[in-house]
């Protein structure tokens, strides 16, 4: 079920200008698959989809394959097109990202491989990430940072 579930997922987001989650969910309904929005987050990390901008201020999903130099690529790009904002707090970094965008930014994050960086736990527009320690924090938003500029 699972294989079948992310194949149509694919077929939607190749075929379709999908924006949220919501808007996935709505359209695996509509072909028979009945799922959670927690199922749908799951896949989207699995099949390590992202967002990439269709214009106007829109967002889309799309299935990153290529090179390891285009998926850097991709990873700052969502990250350029998609935080906002961050500041830390002891060994927390807070991320505010456009709305919609968290869960991108999270898993280009996630895969970046920053020194110092654990992980991090993604809402719609607000991502809490987990450093080593306090001392780290600084070098790491200023590797995001650098990273959100190399568009």
């Amino acid at each position: 079920m699972k294989e079948k579930r992310q194949n149509k997922i694919r077929e939607i987001i190749e075929t379709q200008e999908i924006e949220t989650q919501d808007e996935l969910l709505e359209e695996l309904m509509e072909a028979g698959f009945s799922t959670t929005q927690a199922t749908i987050s799951r896949d989207i990390r699995e099949m390590k989809l992202t967002k990439v901008s269709c214009g106007e201020g829109r967002q889309k999903y799309t299935v990153l394959h290529s090179t390891a130099t285009d998926v850097i690529e991709k990873y700052h790009q969502v990250l350029s097109a998609g935080i906002l904002n961050m500041d830390h707090a002891e060994n927390l970094i807070v991320i505010h990202t456009v709305s919609g965008m968290a869960m991108a930014v999270a898993a280009a994050l996630d895969n970046m491989k920053l020194a110092g960086f654990m992980g991090c736990i993604a809402g719609d527009d607000t991502i809490f990430c987990v450093a080593r320690s306090s001392g780290v924090c600084r070098d790491i938003m200023a590797e995001i940072r650098r990273a959100a500029s190399e568009e």
